[in-house]
């Protein structure tokens, strides 16, 4: 991942914050350990309190790993309730399938953004060539909270290539930000939520500074992808799988340090402020929700493995 992917010169620049920034109120390093058929992960949200996250719930960083020849694995298929999946792919190639009609190749850049809503299942793998071959992957699970008068609306999918994502740049052309989702100082992300967020990915390049307007009704963090750096106006050092939980304002700041750039998630939202109850691959907002929400998947009413699906390369 370089710093600067796309020509800075001409993209449109950040406004410089001129208003309150944001002050760290916490930083929490990943818990690392193992995921779906055993793929490494660090676990972003790993002892931070849901009132910090909300409306994010769950986020892993999958690798980056180099995979040897027939290691490489995913997910096989399982099913979810009551919220969103997003998958971004920063090396390396997966592959997805779900039970409304959803899927693709989802390619370095780009993103995949699935409604679970009702109820769907789906696969995420590694491509054939990938199993086979080995190589490169690092990819972003997060999920995301719908509120309770979406829970159980119709499954969706949204395959948002590398290509539309909205890019801008800070005045000195020194970082860049690729703009996933929601809205940063007038500039819009071509995912579509059900609640207010955003969701963008920074590259700062060695020494540099990002500033980086932010709607005061949301809360603010920051994940570091890659490389190392400082946060916040007191420069709070940072590094790879730490979460940055920024207070009130409306800006966010980070610098990156000498050496290699530093890669940063970017995500916010309007809390949705409502009970969860989760267990598993479902959140709700009830336990009683989340039983029905077992008793449906073993039913078969959340859906069917099409047939002649995909299913885990394994050699």
């Amino acid at each position: 991942m370089a710093a600067v992917t796309a020509d800075t010169t001409t993209l449109s620049p950040l406004s410089l914050p001129t208003g309150n920034p944001r002050e760290v109120r916490g930083i929490t390093t990943a818990f690392e350990g193992f995921e779906g058929e055993g793929f490494p992960v660090r676990r972003a949200f790993s002892r931070v309190p849901q009132t910090d996250l909300d409306p994010f719930i769950h986020m892993d960083q999958m690798g980056p790993v180099v995979w040897k020849p027939f290691q490489a694995k995913g997910t096989d298929w399982h099913p979810h309730r009551g919220f969103e999946t997003v998958t971004y792919v920063l090396d390396g190639t997966f592959v997805h399938q779900d039970s409304n009609g959803g899927g693709g190749i989802i390619g370095p850049g780009a993103t995949q953004w699935m409604t679970a809503g009702r109820g769907i299942l789906h696969i995420e793998t590694p491509p054939k060539e990938l199993v086979k071959k080995g190589g490169l992957f690092h990819g972003i699970q997060l999920w995301v909270n719908l509120p309770a008068r979406s829970k159980m609306i119709r499954p969706a999918y949204q395959n948002l290539e590398a290509e539309l994502v909205t890019l801008v740049t800070t005045e000195d052309r020194q970082s860049l930000v690729r703009i996933i989702a929601g809205d940063i100082d007038g500039h819009r992300g071509p995912g579509s939520t059900h609640t207010p967020i955003v969701m963008a990915h920074a590259s700062v390049s060695p020494g540099a500074r990002l500033d980086v307007p932010w709607n005061p009704g949301f809360n603010a963090l920051a994940y570091v992808l890659a490389g190392k750096g400082f946060a916040g106006p007191d420069s709070r050092p940072v590094r790879i799988g730490q979460l940055v939980v920024f207070g009130q304002g409306d800006s966010i700041s980070m610098r990156s340090a000498a050496g290699p750039p530093l890669e940063v998630l970017l995500l916010g939202g309007e809390p949705i402020r409502q009970p969860i109850a989760m267990r598993g691959p479902f959140v709700m907002n009830t336990k009683a929700e989340l039983a029905q929400a077992f008793d449906d998947y073993a039913a078969g009413r959340l859906g069917r493995i099409p047939r002649g699906a995909m299913r885990p390369h394994r050699g």
